[in-house]
């Protein structure tokens, strides 16, 4: 198993937390306040496991209560962590219905189409090894619900990958958007996606759920202002 050799643990807001690696992040609920149950929204790199446990722990939580990891999708920075912490404590596993045979490895996932701006940045960020084949446990669809925080809800949020998910916490104001949104210096779309202007019509889909916080697959958590950043980004990406 690879060995993720650094991870900043950092508090969002009392119950939400980032696991933040190199490359990738994770997100962890914790449902203190309502079942008891943990969730992860990604599960990071391979090798990510052992360092979200010790995260979790050091947040003064039993990871024996992690109940489910929510993947946003299917590449290595997202879900390499996932088979390990759901081997290690039972944790459900829950993907899109068309991103499933993706992380189960029964299907390659198709490459992205880069543009020009992307290829240095892409140069640069390869060489993450591969995520081992994940079992899923749960599929979903645009409008599920899943028993956590309220009552959280599936957006399908294809582009980025073709079964790329956002989860949204509409009682908390809490959006988890995988890659169909990045953080720079500026809330905006993503980079490396499958189909850039399907994903660009997700992303102004998200704009119109206005978060309070957003939480990017990568870069800084939004916690003022999210959704007028949204908006906005939709509109420039879209050449609105």
């Amino acid at each position: 198993m690879a060995q993720v050799r650094s991870m900043e643990t950092l508090t969002i807001r009392p119950g939400l937390h980032v696991f933040r690696f190199p490359v990738g992040q994770a997100y962890l609920w914790d449902g203190a306040d309502e079942d008891g149950a943990l969730t992860l929204v990604d599960a990071g790199p391979v090798g990510a496991g052992e360092r979200i446990v010790e995260g979790i722990r050091g947040l003064g939580l039993d990871p024996a209560r992690l109940e489910r990891v929510v993947l946003t999708h299917a590449h290595e920075d997202h879900c390499g962590g996932a088979a390990e912490l759901a081997a290690a404590y039972g944790a459900e596993v829950v993907a899109h219905r068309w991103e499933a045979p993706f992380v189960r490895h029964e299907a390659p996932l198709p490459p992205p189409v880069l543009i020009e701006e992307e290829l240095a940045l892409w140069e640069a960020t390869r060489g993450l090894p591969a995520a081992p084949p994940t079992r899923v446990d749960r599929l979903v669809e645009d409008g599920d619900a899943l028993p956590f925080a309220g009552g959280a809800r599936i957006t399908h949020t294809p582009g980025h990958t073709p079964g790329s998910i956002a989860v949204h916490l509409p009682h908390h104001g809490v959006l988890f958007t995988g890659d169909t949104v990045a953080v720079t210096d500026r809330v905006r779309l993503g980079v490396f996606h499958i189909d850039r202007e399907a994903a660009r019509a997700s992303l102004r889909r998200l704009a119109a759920l206005g978060p309070g916080v957003l939480c990017p697959g990568h870069g800084e958590t939004v916690t003022e202002g999210a959704a007028a950043a949204l908006l906005r980004a939709a509109e420039w990406d879209a050449g609105l």
